[in-house]
C-alpha cells in the first residue's frame, strides 16, 4: 500500500485555515486514528506511528494529524488569546467533521492529550479509544517551567547546526539515545528555513502566552474531573520513563483509577516519546485492533 500523505484544509469555526495530514484508507473497516500534537508540535511528529497505522498489513487503517492553529500550515490566530484547549476542541471537532469521521481512536501527545480528555467531557460519542502520550491530569511544575523557558523569548537559529546544538542543549539529557540523524529529523520539524535566509520556528511564537501564568508558587490543579470522563473508553498511556512532566507517582495514580489503562513505558526518552521507535508503534497498533473489537 503507498504511504503518501496528503494535505486537507478546512475553515474553523472563526475562519482561520486548518491543515491536516491523511494517510491510509478512506474505505477500511477499521477505526481512523486522530492525531493532536503538542502545545508548539506539528502534523509531522506523527509521521513514523501514521506510516505504521496506515500500511499495517493485518488492518491498514486513515490516520489523521492536525496542525492546531497557529502551527505548522494552519493560520495564525490575530488573537493569541485563542490559543486555549476549549478553542483548540473545537477546531480538532472542525476537522473531524470535515472529513466525515464519527468515530475515532485519539492519539494526543501533551496538549494533544488534554484535548482528547477535554473531548471524553464534551463529545465523548466521537471516542472509540484514547492514547495519552506522555499526559495527565497531575503535572510535575519542573516540567511545566522548562515549557515556559524555551518558548518565552526563544533565541534565533540562523542555521542548522545552530538549531540542532540548541535542540541538543534542551532535551539532551532526557533523550539521551538520540543519534545525529534524530537530532536533525527533529530540528527539520521544529524550524524551517525562511524566504531571506536563516530559519524561523513552526509554530506562532505568540503561543508563549499559553504560559504566562506558570508559577512555581501557584501551580495548577489537577484535572482529575476530564480523566474521568474517560471512564468506559479504552485508554493506552504512553510514559517517558526520564519524562520530567509525567512522574512515575502521576502515572500511578491514573492506574489506581483506570486499572485497565494499557502502559507503555518507554526508556531513554522523556517528554514526549517520539512515537518512532518499533516496539511503542506495535503496542499502538495492537490497541488499535482493540479498540476495532470493543
Amino acid at each position: 500500500m503507498s504511504a503518501q500523505f496528503r494535505d486537507v484544509f478546512c475553515q474553523s469555526a472563526d475562519g482561520l485555515k486548518l491543515h491536516a495530514k491523511v494517510i491510509g484508507p478512506d474505505n477500511s473497516a477499521a477505526l481512523p486514528v486522530f492525531c493532536v500534537p503538542g502545545l508548539t508540535r506539528t502534523t509531522d511528529d506523527f509521521n513514523e506511528i501514521a506510516i505504521a497505522l496506515a500500511t499495517d498489513p493485518g488492518t491498514p487503517r486513515k490516520v489523521v494529524a492536525i496542525d492546531l492553529r497557529g502551527r505548522g500550515l494552519s493560520d495564525y490566530d490575530p488573537d493569541p488569546a485563542k490559543y486555549s484547549v476549549p478553542v483548540e476542541l473545537g477546531d480538532v471537532l472542525t476537522m473531524a467533521t470535515s472529513l466525515g469521521i464519527s468515530r475515532t481512536i485519539m492519539l494526543g501527545t501533551s496538549r494533544g492529550g488534554l484535548i482528547s480528555m477535554a473531548l471524553a467531557a464534551t463529545k465523548p460519542d466521537l471516542l472509540a479509544g484514547v492514547i495519552l502520550n506522555d499526559i495527565g491530569p497531575a503535572l510535575e511544575m519542573g516540567g511545566l517551567v522548562k515549557i515556559k523557558g524555551y518558548i518565552t523569548n526563544p533565541p534565533v537559529r540562523q542555521t542548522w547546526g545552530e538549531a540542532v546544538t540548541g535542540l541538543k542543549g534542551m532535551f539532551g539529557t532526557v533523550f539521551p539515545s538520540l543519534t545525529d540523524a534524530d537530532w536533525q529529523v527533529w530540528a527539520r520539524r521544529a524550524f524551517r528555513e525562511t524566504a531571506h535566509g536563516g530559519l524561523e520556528r513552526t509554530y506562532d511564537e505568540r503561543l508563549s502566552a499559553t504560559v504566562e501564568g506558570i508559577d512555581l508558587s501557584n501551580p495548577p490543579p489537577p484535572i482529575w474531573e476530564l480523566f474521568d470522563a474517560l471512564a468506559g473508553i479504552p485508554l493506552m498511556l504512553i510514559h517517558g520513563e526520564l519524562s520530567d512532566l509525567l512522574s512515575p507517582q502521576g502515572v500511578q495514580d491514573m492506574i489506581t483509577r483506570r486499572p485497565d489503562i494499557d502502559l507503555v513505558k518507554v526508556a531513554d526518552q522523556g517528554h514526549a516519546p517520539l512515537l518512532a521507535d518499533k516496539p511503542t508503534m506495535d503496542r499502538i497498533i495492537a490497541f488499535c485492533a482493540r479498540c476495532d473489537g470493543a
